[in-house]
């Protein structure tokens, strides 16, 4: 049993719950390697016909938990390699994966849900990628799946500035599959994933290769890409700056050093 992650298999559905409402579900190295274990090891259990994750209360995930004592210590290259597991495991998976997002998804958070192949949200929940807020960029292959849907002017509003983007403006451009009422999110997501469950497993794992190779041919690349990258940045006094002011909630001072 991993703290801060609820794992069970029921009606065909492998369901993955980041279970710390407290912290908006921030991602421990603990819960992300663990995660990533599930999914892929989903790939050999035939009971398993759809992976579901969610988040247990008013977020799906608010990124990687920076409450730490020493942040910038704790988040390092180990911590990238942690994301892009994830995300491999989930674009590679051959079985349907959900995000089922009841609010805010940020930073890793949102980069990991939208890897899933389908993401239901609820009207009020929002997509941030806050990384520059603290002085990094983008990660989890965001910068590939974000562009794909949304194209470069969103992206780079969404990277550049942290803008948040509405669920019913996600739904608009693509990065969401499925919008519902905030008192509908169970009701619809369990449609989803219900018809998922029954459908066929051999031409879902086909059709989702193919769509995959189409629409995200340079995920690989993008994930190495954001590894050097992200690397770089958070040996910088910038991020150090940005990680402190994070915590004392106020305002990065930052010096371009």
């Amino acid at each position: 049993m991993t703290e801060g992650l609820d794992v069970s298999t029921r009606d065909g559905a492998l369901r993955i719950t980041l279970d710390r409402p407290e912290r908006l579900n921030a991602l421990t190295a603990d819960m992300a390697d663990r995660l990533a274990q599930e999914v892929e090891e989903a790939t050999a259990r035939d009971e398993v016909r759809v992976v579901v994750l969610s988040g247990r209360g008013e977020a799906f995930c608010s990124g990687a938990d920076l409450g730490g004592a020493q942040p910038r210590r704790d988040l390092d290259g180990t911590s990238l390699d942690r994301a892009n597991r994830i995300v491999r495991a989930l674009v590679a998976l051959p079985k349907p994966c959900v995000a089922v997002v009841p609010g805010v998804a940020a930073g890793v958070g949102c980069s990991i849900a939208l890897a899933c192949d389908l993401v239901v949200a609820v009207e009020s929940a929002r997509f941030v990628l806050a990384f520059s807020r603290i002085g990094l960029m983008p990660d989890g292959g965001a910068t590939a799946t974000v562009a794909a849907s949304v194209g470069r002017a969103r992206a780079m509003r969404m990277a550049l500035l942290g803008e948040a983007l509405g669920a019913r403006a996600a739904y608009d451009a693509g990065l969401v599959s499925h919008l519902a009422p905030d008192d509908e999110l169970a009701e619809v997501a369990a449609d989803v994933v219900r018809a998922l469950a029954a459908g066929p497993p051999l031409a879902y794992a086909a059709t989702k290769k193919a769509v995959n190779q189409a629409g995200l041919p340079g995920l690989e690349v993008a994930l190495e890409r954001e590894r050097s990258g992200q690397t770089v940045l958070l040996r910088t006094d910038d991020a150090a700056e940005g990680m402190r002011a994070f915590g004392e909630r106020r305002a990065p001072r930052f010096t371009g050093e």
